[in-house]
């Protein structure tokens, strides 16, 4: 759990940078790409990614602008704007309303209780699901995926190294 604002910004910032290249990274023709039919798509998980930011912000009581649930997803251009306003504007607004001792308060998330640091972990966290899913959609899709913890395969490769097992 997070008790200080100023990690969960540090931690953000990296975070949101590398949901970022994801998103660059993807072509308008790769959003239909799915696991399966009648699976979630690349773009569906894109665009909630996007929409889970202001969503989830606004039951931790911190209201966000951003697209409503029921928004269809834009072109992908749009979607990466949306993006880069929702977390930017996380970043901005949370140290205007949460100090760290407010960390440890609990709230109501979902007919739970949670304190306000698990609620940032879990929008973190919640990100980097969906992010390693859509890597894997990528793939699929014939795209480069980018390295976000490491070297990606396609950068192991430009080290003129073989890629690690």
């Amino acid at each position: 759990m997070l008790r200080k604002v100023d990690d969960f910004l540090k931690t953000w910032a990296y975070e949101s940078e590398s949901t970022l290249k994801i998103l660059r990274a993807l072509t308008e023709a790769s959003l239909s790409q799915a696991v399966t039919p009648g699976g979630r798509t690349l773009g569906t998980l894109a665009w909630h990614c996007v929409l889970t930011i202001p969503e989830m912000m606004k039951h931790a009581g911190i209201p966000l602008t951003g697209p409503a649930q029921d928004t269809p997803p834009p072109p992908l251009a749009g979607l990466v704007r949306e993006y880069e306003t929702c977390a930017r504007a996380l970043a901005v607004e949370l140290p205007r309303q949460w100090t760290d001792a407010m960390l440890s308060k609990r709230i109501p998330m979902y007919g739970e209780q949670w304190s306000r640091g698990a609620v940032l972990s879990a929008l973190i966290l919640h990100q980097t699901h969906h992010r390693a899913q859509m890597t894997v959609l990528m793939r699929q899709a014939g795209l480069k995926v980018p390295g976000l913890y490491g070297p990606a395969r396609e950068e192991w490769a430009a080290m003129n190294l073989p890629p690690q097992p």
